[in-house]
């Protein structure tokens, strides 16, 4: 474990990749039959297929919050610029 604090969008990314893993497994799986010369698996491995898009959709949005706070917490530390027109 380290010691630096999460994100924003932390959870958010890990909980995608997951997605995305299990997406891919069922992928997989669904695609050996195939390739082995088996009988189809069920309708349901294809749905579950789904999750793969589902978590880098998820695990993007992870990424665009993260850099969201990021931009906020630098904006938030610099100094306003006092710049006169004259």
């Amino acid at each position: 474990m380290s010691d630096e604090t999460p994100l924003a969008g932390d959870l958010l990314v890990r909980i995608g990749a997951i997605m995305f893993l299990v997406g891919a497994a069922a992928t997989l799986a669904t695609v050996a039959p195939l390739f082995l010369g088996t009988d189809p698996l069920p309708s349901v491995f294809y749905a579950v297929c789904m999750l793969m898009g589902a978590g880098f959709l998820v695990a993007a949005a992870g990424v665009i919050r993260s850099a969201v706070a990021q931009r906020r917490q630098v904006a938030a530390a610099s100094p306003p610029s006092t710049t006169s027109a004259t």
